[in-house]
């Protein structure tokens, strides 16, 4: 709350407001830093060392409320009520366009599958997904442990399978990913199976 009202704030700050040792709020910033909540950077102010300074992530600022959610269902729901299912198609169309056009960007330059991969960890723990992966035997696994547009995406699954159309197209013809668990079925994730069509990854 003291970081959603006033901003960045160093570690003593933190521990001057809220009453407590600075060692006890670096802690606590520390916990919540690995959990992606908070961001620490270091800012320079001119002679001496460079202050760090922690403010609220993404995912941080979305434990606060939000009614998105809830007008984002609306709006899908009138657009399939108002203009019909064809209309809805085409909007679902376009956003996974958007997606490729994104994400096609960001991964242009990158070649081998597994540093692919950890990109679009990358990509997608910054839009608040929560995502990793891990490598065996049989290939990737690449999980999403939150959904931040569940709601929507339970309201129109048109988001779920244009989401698999851009990863399947961003790995590449040669790699095939399928689903095994899902957040929308009742599953605690979103997760993929990720392997070349001809071989395993060793």
């Amino acid at each position: 709350m003291l970081l959603k009202t006033r901003g960045a704030l160093t570690a003593a700050a933190i521990a001057q407001e809220l009453g407590m040792t600075k060692e006890g709020a670096r802690l606590q910033l520390l916990k919540y830093t690995d959990e992606g909540l908070i961001l620490a950077e270091n800012e320079s102010s001119g002679v001496g060392r460079p202050k760090q300074f922690f403010s609220l992530t993404a995912l941080g600022n979305a434990k606060f409320p939000d009614t998105h959610a809830e007008l984002t269902v609306k709006l899908i729901d009138m657009i399939k009520n108002t203009l019909g299912d064809n209309a809805l198609k085409a909007v679902m169309d376009a956003s996974e366009q958007a997606g490729r056009d994104r994400y096609k960007k960001e991964l242009d330059t990158i070649d081998e599958l597994e540093e692919r991969i950890v990109k679009l960890t990358e990509i997608r723990s910054r839009e608040g997904y929560m995502a990793e992966f891990s490598k065996d035997e049989n290939g990737y696994l690449f999980i999403e442990n939150h959904c931040p547009i569940c709601a929507a995406a339970t309201s129109c699954q048109g988001f779920c399978s244009g989401e698999l159309n851009v990863f399947r197209f961003i790995l590449g013809e040669d790699v095939s990913i399928n689903r095994e668990d899902h957040i929308v079925s009742g599953d605690r994730r979103c997760s993929y199976r990720i392997n070349f069509k001809n071989k395993l990854v060793i």
